[in-house]
């Protein structure tokens, strides 16, 4: 066929003059090129020669990024330009599919216009990203050529009666207005910038963010095309695929999606609406703040879901029409209008060709998925941008938490943890489902709607079957609902005991009572499990996952309206009338915990003197710390007054009473920081290399810091859990030591130190650096040796004031009390003893400051080694490591897993999966078959009416046995979860428990909850769920490619290259995925941590008052975990986009060859049909096939990690002889027998003993002393084969204790610890967890251990509640209830472990005496922190670097002056 510009006809007209050159269409066509050739050619050498050699610049640079006014509309009228164009082009070929020659003129102009479209938006892109405008100017007049000559073929149009029945008419209508729309922005433009015509250019910059180059996160600033497909993060994800993203990779977040400022943005909302609404609740007004605040992106969303929806049924529209144009041959209907020479067609004829309909097929398609992907991420963001507000406003609101919402268990760490990890996602998955809940409405009216049409009366049918099934769906989901709610309180429940379990486990293995705990979290994992087999079974009879009903705020943080009003008055400013002397008055003081409760202060009266020592003394329980507290505002006053006389008057916006300075102060449980030892001390504060130092030397922290790995920078671990309790204790004193405040509180710093570190404390840190320097220092302190050395002393008793004064004024006026004291400081003349500490302090230096301790050391060495072997769970854990394996699919650990299933569920799942596909496919192909042959019947009535009977019988056969395939296999892959995840806890559980001591001490404890938590909850709800997505999408992938290459085997040449752009894609996206899945729960870990933290040293921060400090550290954690969420949306948007443009391929390909095989080979209709409804679901299959295959192997590490702790081995409890050979009551005499005992920690560690020889008449009191480090506590535990006796033996009673099983050795010897261990429960449950004792026993042991009285005051007595830790006891108390424990088990053996270091002196004498007559009997060995205590035992051992150095009677030992023991004695009056 000829082919000419104008056509070839013999008689065209097309070349006809003869009325004017402008009446001729060619020529006008002609015209029309002139634009787009001079837009081309002036762009062309500008694009490729100007921005060629800098174009990696401007992709780099992105700080001269700047929109012109307009931008978004410019592009968005680009976009619709384009659209228009290639409509022009197929209308073009089509008409001229009529005409016997080819007519280029009506298409070759639509071309070129295309081109130049493209062109202008790319050089406008290119002059915007670098910022230079003049260049705008070819555009301009590009735009007012375009205009012009397209406005001349419309008037010709118009002149020649085309009118709208005509499409070309349309078009060209169109394409005048959309060319007039861009020449007026471009006017704009130089109306905005002034860049051309006017004298003074105007000047702009680019955004603060882009002028900042660590802010990579572009998705608000790139254009429309960037933003739609994602593109700017192209680099991003190769880079990953070279280099592993961390933190410095992502960047900062752009200032718009700050916490601060969507924080700043929900509380002006907050408080708006609390205005407007003051008499209301709270709960009603957080969720308008919410939609006030955050509802204008979530209309956005809402507003492109819609449209997503409404394009999304384009599809089935589409597919109807090409299935009803080829089967009638596609003949499209010859067009009657002929004007200009050439055939002119209207919008139903232009329609009713099947391969138009295929590429408008392949546009909706584009724009739907572009639209609903655009939804998702602007829902996601503001999900996390409101995440990072509610996890703000919720950080305020801890931190304005009275001390009592904390001790009294109102508020516990966990329940916080819990409301800042799980609440404010799922508030946040919460707001990205929102727009479902008016876009499903509209997607089933809609659909109704259209099957109505298609199908009449039986579409019905079907939206009743809808309506009838909605209330079963309602039902289905309120009962997934109470399910998943049940389980999380089951597993909330279990992770409190386990955690409970692995903080005291070192008691439980010393008393056997690991059975005890192993059956409490194994019967709340059985109740879990119930659970968890509930919604199993509803998730698999349920089409769809229902949402989870969500009490966020309410739920987790009770309004506290009253308590804030009652607060703001407590809490008003105090005017200070005293003279200054004074640095704190409380006068006629009353104080509580909670406002119900009963006064803990009564009748306070105190006056604390500036720039002095004051002492707080009393015995345990009556009220020293909370008078430091309510000192400090933490508790709540029921009336009096305290005056603040501090020279540093702040006051703080948020609490107005505090008209004090910062206080440094050190609390009585030692508070870390999870940092480095320096920035523990310092804490915020500015680093002064000499103070550093002599905080350093007062503590005596270099010998310690010596054998730290990295010395000072050495990052302490959760709660301190690397270093000893003395350790601990040291570091928050020297905190409190080296800030520069005017006041310190120091709450009995003493309690876990030995005498030597205590007097070097004393007096290097608190006489020399703190008194000398005129500070006020208030100490509490059972140590009484030290009231020589204060300047003023407040006694206290039961919650009230005793007495107040210098230590002369006690002398002359309370009498007894100063005897009493004097008694228990062993002492008769204060003055001589403060002279000999004095002279003893230099010898005291040289003696203290070399202290050895092996087992840290050699553990700090085994720790190098662990991180050379590389173990798997370490590797896991460690993100650095785990980056190293990024290209590799952790196929052994999915082997494990579907191992762990057992041989009857994994061939069931397997082979369920298979059927129920091919069922499915068989169904659709019946359903094909079915519509071609009803289609053919109508066409030829009375022929095949047997086969139409016949096949909807089979038909529904195939749809039940359908429906039960699907109920069986979503059972299989629950089951199939549930046995798999209850196997792996019941391993896990046995082998931590059973697991040696060493293991605790060198695993991070956070480490071992997080298997047991979120390793636990991923097995148990996201691997079964993520695994039967993943085969689901994989089989329906690989049926809908299949059905299509059967319907068109031409589709399988076009399938390899997209089969090889999807590989590349998933290849590059689950490296990068699997990284930031990484980060993101990497990030989320230090902002938990944050919490807890704060949570636990609030009382220490607002001390200090660092609030503001504190608050500037959440929001940095806060901004790191919501970058690596958005840059994990980014590239889940990323790969979605690019598999639903691949899936849209797909579609078009397939459309293309079935509509070509349809006409040409005679393929029916029904089958061009079935073809293409599988291609128009490819995408979302590949989509969910990537995406759960990236999911799947970041879940299975929880697998992996899980698998690495079962390789633990356990501790030997099979012992030599059998229970028959042990006898029933051993030990009965209590006789110890220690012959050449070496011990270590582990077999590669340096022994802690060497060779000890010692022999324990029955009965003997033992008292075991040493410095720090010299192996007193490993004496003790080398009894219960805690540690590696790898030389000698202990025998007790006749019987070598390495024959004995661990169980029954352990039961049979008492021990009390050095940290007082409670748990949550009653006090009965503390006292005899076996159940074994009468009332009357415990109440026995209660009496002797001084708590009878406490606890008979206590609500239910032996039933009285004790919370998390014991946190409603003091520190004392705790100790005390610990030793009633030991004292219920009554063994003849009984050991003590510096039992009374939190026990005042008193009460500690008491303690003293009724052990030894209560224990008369039984042999005790105690290890003594104050020597003192066991100088009346019958023996004395004195230690040194793991050998016995003295061994005899005190008295003998006493009497010889150089002996060790001697000087230990001497100073410790």
């Amino acid at each position: 066929m000829a082919l000419a510009f104008c056509g070839d006809e013999g008689n065209s007209t097309a070349y006809n003059v003869d009325h004017g050159v402008l009446n001729n269409g060619c020529f006008v066509d002609a015209l029309n090129v002139v634009p787009h050739v001079f837009l081309l050619f002036i762009t062309f050498p500008i694009l490729f020669i100007g921005w060629g050699s800098q174009s990696s610049k401007v992709h780099i640079h992105h700080s001269t990024w700047l929109h012109f006014p307009g931008h978004n509309l410019r592009w968005i009228l680009t976009f619709i330009l384009l659209f228009v164009l290639v409509c022009e082009i197929a209308e073009g070929i089509v008409s001229d599919g009529v005409s016997e020659s080819r007519h280029l003129h009506l298409y070759m102009p639509a071309g070129m216009a295309f081109l130049a479209a493209i062109t202008s938006v790319v050089y406008y892109h290119n002059i915007e990203t670098s910022n230079f405008p003049k260049l705008l100017i070819a555009l301009l007049f590009y735009w007012t050529l375009a205009f012009v000559t397209k406005t001349i073929k419309f008037v010709k149009f118009c002149d020649n009666d085309v009118g709208f029945s005509q499409l070309r008419f349309c078009l060209t209508g169109l394409l005048v207005i959309l060319y007039g729309m861009l020449l007026a922005v471009e006017i704009n433009v130089i109306r905005v910038r002034r860049y051309v015509f006017f004298k003074t250019p105007k000047e702009v910059k680019p955004p603060e963010d882009l002028q900042d180059l660590g802010v990579r996160f572009l998705q608000p600033f790139v254009n429309l095309l960037s933003k739609g497909t994602y593109w700017w993060m192209n680099t991003f994800i190769k880079t990953a695929h070279k280099k592993p993203i961390d933190l410095k990779t992502i960047g900062k977040l752009p200032i718009a999606m700050r916490a601060l400022t969507n924080y700043i943005r929900l509380n002006e909302a907050f408080e708006a609406q609390k205005f407007v609404r003051k008499r209301m609740q709270r709960s009603g007004s957080i969720w308008r703040a919410l939609c006030c605040a955050f509802g204008r992106p979530l209309l956005l969303s809402s507003t492109f879901r819609i449209l997503a929806d409404l394009l999304g049924f384009a599809g089935p529209l589409c597919i109807s029409g090409i299935v009803h144009n080829v089967g009638k041959g596609n003949n499209t209907i010859r067009p009657q209008t002929k004007i200009l020479g050439v055939f002119f067609i209207s919008s139903q004829e232009f329609l009713s060709n099947a391969y138009v309909l295929a590429v408008l097929l392949f546009f909706a398609l584009l724009l739907q998925r572009t639209f609903l992907q655009a939804s998702y991420y602007v829902a996601i963001e503001t999900g996390i941008n409101l995440r990072g507000a509610i996890q703000t406003k919720i950080y305020n609101k801890i931190m304005q938490l009275s001390t009592s919402n904390m001790s009294m268990g109102e508020m516990t760490a966990g329940q916080i943890c819990n409301l800042v990890a799980i609440d404010t996602n799922q508030l946040m998955w919460f707001f990205f489902l929102c727009p479902n809940l008016w876009a499903m409405p509209v997607q089933i009216i809609v659909g109704v709607l259209l099957l109505y049409y298609l199908l009449g009366i039986s579409a019905l049918i079907g939206a009743a079957v809808i309506i009838v099934l909605a209330p079963v769906q309602y039902f289905v989901a309120t009962k997934l609902s109470q399910a998943q709610r049940s389980t999380l309180e089951y597993s909330n429940e279990r992770l409190k005991k386990t955690n409970e379990m692995l903080r005291g486990i070192k008691l439980l293995k010393l008393y056997a009572w690991e059975h005890i705990f192993h059956s409490s979290v194994e019967e709340t994992r059985q109740k879990e499990m119930t659970s968890l087999k509930a919604f199993a079974l509803y998730t698999s009879i349920s089409s769809k996952s229902s949402l989870i009903p969500l009490k966020v705020v309410n739920r987790k943080r009770p309004a506290r309206e009253d308590w804030n009003n009652y607060s703001s008055h407590m809490r008003r400013p105090i005017h200070i009338t005293e003279a200054d002397d004074f640095c704190v008055k409380i006068t006629n003081g009353f104080f509580t915990w909670t406002p119900e409760g009963p006064p803990a202060l009564s009748n306070i009266d105190i006056r604390i003197p500036q720039g002095q020592l004051t002492m707080i003394v009393g015995q345990v329980g009556c009220g020293k710390s909370s008078l430091l507290l309510a000192t400090l505002g933490e508790m709540q006053k029921i009336s009096g007054n305290i005056s603040w006389s501090s020279p540093e008057r702040e006051s703080s916006p948020d609490m107005e009473f505090r008209t004090r300075g910062s206080v440094a102060y050190a609390s009585q449980k030692p508070w870390l920081l999870n940092a480095t030892v320096e920035e523990n001390i310092t804490f915020e504060s500015p680093f002064n290399k000499q103070r550093y130092k002599a905080v350093i030397d007062a503590c005596s922290l270099q010998p310690d810091i010596d054998i730290l790995p990295h010395g000072d920078q050495t990052q302490i671990g959760e709660r301190g859990i690397n270093l000893s309790g003395g350790q601990r204790q040291r570091i928050s004193v020297a905190r409190a030591l080296y800030q520069q405040t005017n006041v310190v509180f120091l709450d009995d710093p003493f309690s876990a130190l030995d005498i030597h570190l205590s007097d070097h404390l004393m007096q290097e840190g608190i006489l020399k650096m703190l008194r000398e320097d005129k500070r006020t220092i208030v100490l509490v302190t059972h140590k009484l040796q030290y009231l020589p050395h204060a300047d003023w002393i407040i006694a206290m008793k039961d919650g009230y004031i005793q007495r107040e004064g210098t230590l002369k004024d006690i002398q002359k006026s309370e009498t007894e009390l100063f005897e009493h004291w004097k008694t228990l400081m062993n002492r008769q003349d204060q003055e001589l003893e403060k002279e000999t500490i004095i002279e003893r302090k230099s010898v005291l230096e040289r003696t203290n400051l070399r202290r050895t301790m092996y087992s840290r050391e050699a553990l700090l060495k085994d720790d190098d080694d662990d991180e050379e072997e590389a173990t798997e769970s370490d590797d896991e854990d460690n993100l650095s490591s785990v980056l190293h394996q990024r290209a590799k699919m952790p196929w052994r650990a999915c082997g494990k897993y579907l191992s762990s299933a057992g041989v009857l569920l994994l061939p069931l799942l397997v082979l369920s999966q298979l059927l129920k596909h091919t069922v499915m496919v068989a169904i659709d192909y019946c359903l094909a078959r079915w519509t071609s042959e009803a289609i053919a019947v109508k066409t030829e009535l009375g022929m095949r009416n047997c086969s139409i009977c016949e096949v909807p019988a089979f038909f529904s056969i195939l749809c039940c046995l359908g429906i039960v395939l699907c109920l069986i296999t979503s059972i299989a892959v629950e089951w199939t979860g549930l046995k798999v995840t209850k196997k792996l806890h019941s391993s896990l559980l046995n082998k931590i428990i059973l697991a040696p001591m060493r293991f605790f001490e060198t695993t991070p404890l956070g480490s071992i909850l997080n298997r047991f938590s979120a390793d636990c909850n991923t097995i148990d709800q996201h691997i079964p769920a993520t695994l039967e997505c993943l085969s689901r999408s994989t089989l329906l992938c690989v049926s809908a490619l299949a059905v299509i290459s059967y319907v068109t085997p031409m589709f399988l040449i076009a399938l390899v290259p997209l089969a090889i752009m999807c590989y590349f894609i998933q290849k590059y996206f689950r490296v990068a995925s699997r990284d930031l899945q990484q980060l993101d729960d990497s990030t989320q870990l230090p902002l938990l941590s944050h919490f807890s933290e704060t949570v636990e040293g609030l009382t220490t921060i607002r001390a200090f008052r660092y609030e503001v400090k504190f608050r500037q550290k959440l929001l940095e954690y806060t901004d790191s975990n919501n970058i690596a969420s958005l840059f994990l949306t980014a590239a889940n948007r990323w790969l979605e986009v690019r598999m639903e443009y691949i899936g849209a391929c797909v579609v078009l390909i397939a459309a293309v060859t079935s509509i070509t095989s349809c006409l040409y080979n005679k393929l029916s209709s029904g089958l061009v049909g079935l073809g293409l409804t599988y291609a128009l679901m490819v995408s979302n299959y590949l989509n969910w096939m990537v995406r759960n295959l990236a999911d799947m192997e970041i879940q299975l590490g929880a697998v992996k990690r899980i698998n690495g702790l079962l390789k633990t081995e356990a501790e030997n409890y099979e012992g030599l002889l059998s229970p028959s050979q042990i006898p029933q009551n051993w030990p009965d005499r209590g006789e110890i027998q220690i012959q050449n005992l070496s011990v270590r920690y582990d077999s590669n560690l340096k022994p802690v003993l060497k060779h000890v020889n010692a022999h324990i008449s029955p009965g003997q009191k033992i008292g075991i002393c040493g410095r720090t480090g010299s192996g007193k506590s490993s004496f003790s535990l080398a009894f219960f084969r805690m540690v590696d006796t790898f030389e000698g033996r202990i025998i007790i009673d006749g019987i070598d204790i390495a024959k004995l099983p661990l169980q029954t050795l352990r039961s049979r010897l008492s021990i009390i610890l050095q940290d007082p261990i409670l748990f949550s429960g009653t006090i009965r449950f503390n006292l005899d967890p076996e159940k074994k004792c009468t009332d009357s026993m415990l109440w026995e042991a209660l009496e002797i251990a001084q708590l009878k009285h406490v606890v008979k005051a206590l609500p239910g007595g032996l039933d009285a509640i004790v919370t998390e830790g014991g946190e409603n006891f003091s520190q004392g108390q705790r100790q005390l209830f610990c030793l009633a424990r030991a004292f219920v088990r009554k063994t003849s053996i009984f050991i003590m472990d510096e039992a009374t270091a939190s026990i005042d002196m008193a009460t500690e004498n008491i303690l003293q005496k009724v052990v030894m007559t209560a224990f008369a009997d039984r042999t005790v060995v105690t290890i003594a922190h104050r020597v003192h205590t066991i100088l009346n035992s019958d023996l004395v051992i004195v230690m040194k670097r793991g050998l016995i150095l003295e061994y005899d009677k005190p008295e003998v030992l006493l009497e010889q002056e150089d002996s060790v023991f001697a000087s230990f004695v001497q100073a410790d009056k």
